[in-house]
């Protein structure tokens, strides 16, 4: 019988970072880079919105064609009319991790979902939920609109509220729905930064001109590529009814210009100044992260220095492990 014991000298990786930093692509370079040194990797998603099937042009999802043979894991697993979990995820991901660290492999989790990524990593208990509280606050969201929801929030919590952007209602409704049932801010059921395996964490990020010129080239393919054709064929399959699918960015955005509330070009452009503004808000939750050994993308060798980063975890854990995946 195969020895199922994970090697204690191989981490959990992660490379994080915004929306339009080439995170998949470095990805498989570097997971290329970690087979041939020390043990292969597989991929795990942390990106949201890749966990939906058939969303893939506004997802930048990379083709099966293209990952290089590289297993990757939780993409493709939920239907647009499904609603993300954080719980779920959690769940699926350490699952993954915990297979693939007992293969003797490594795992790089991948994404720029900021409460995925510590989901997967840190202690976190996920709060509890109740649907007739949850239908409560969903009724005066529609009632009310979403200022005066966001208003409340901002009354009971206002670190949950600076964190969460004022036009998420589903969030804005979950913080509600936590606070009530908890008694306590939905801001003290957030992430302790504690890892609950050994993990090392690689960021990548651009310069500010560099990834806005990133983002509007991202969104004009996405129209060039087929969003909307993509985004008919999801109407089919009910992405109107999808509580977290229909309001994904670029998806709202084609959505719009089917009903003619947008013209191709508008919709272009929202999806260009929704993709900064996510841009921002994860800049401010991965920044605030000090564990995260940051790299600049655009640099001909981040590959060798992300290598670099990865072999000083591994020998730290194990200083005779030497770059084949053996030991002395």
């Amino acid at each position: 019988m195969p020895d199922r014991t994970p090697d204690p000298a191989l981490p959990v990786v992660a490379l994080v970072g915004t929306t339009a930093t080439g995170k998949s692509d470095l990805a498989l370079d570097l997971t290329e880079r970690l087979a041939r040194s020390f043990a292969p990797a597989e991929v795990v998603n942390a990106d949201a919105m890749q966990l939906y099937r058939g969303m893939d042009i506004g997802t930048a999802k990379l083709p099966v064609d293209e990952r290089r043979g590289i297993a990757h894991h939780l993409l493709d697993v939920l239907e647009v009319t499904d609603e993300a979990s954080v719980a779920a995820y959690q769940r699926d991901a350490r699952e993954a991790i915990a297979q693939i660290r007992a293969d003797h492999r490594i795992p790089l989790l991948v994404g720029g979902s900021g409460l995925y990524v510590r989901a997967a990593l840190d202690r976190l208990e996920i709060p509890p939920t109740d649907p007739a509280v949850r239908a409560g606050y969903q009724e005066q969201l529609a009632s009310g609109g979403i200022e005066r929801l966001y208003a409340l929030l901002r009354e009971r919590d206002p670190v949950a509220a600076a964190a969460i952007e004022p036009r998420n209602g589903r969030r804005i409704v979950r913080a509600l729905e936590v606070i009530e049932l908890t008694g306590r801010p939905f801001s003290a059921s957030m992430p302790r930064k504690e890892y609950v395996t050994a993990t090392v964490q690689l960021g990548v990020r651009r310069e500010r001109e560099e990834l806005d010129a990133r983002i509007e080239v991202r969104a004009r393919r996405m129209w060039e590529t087929g969003l909307v054709d993509e985004v008919r064929s999801l109407e089919s399959r009910g992405l109107r009814d999808g509580a977290t699918a229909a309001r994904a960015i670029g998806y709202d955005q084609a959505l719009a210009q089917l009903d003619g509330r947008m013209s191709e070009e508008e919709a272009i452009a929202a999806t260009a100044a929704a993709t900064r503004r996510l841009v921002r808000r994860q800049e401010s939750w991965f920044g605030s992260d000090a564990r995260i050994t940051w790299f600049d993308a655009s640099d001909r060798r981040v590959v060798d220095r992300l290598h670099e980063a990865v072999a000083a975890a591994v020998h730290e854990a194990d200083p005779l492990m030497h770059e084949n995946g053996t030991h002395d």
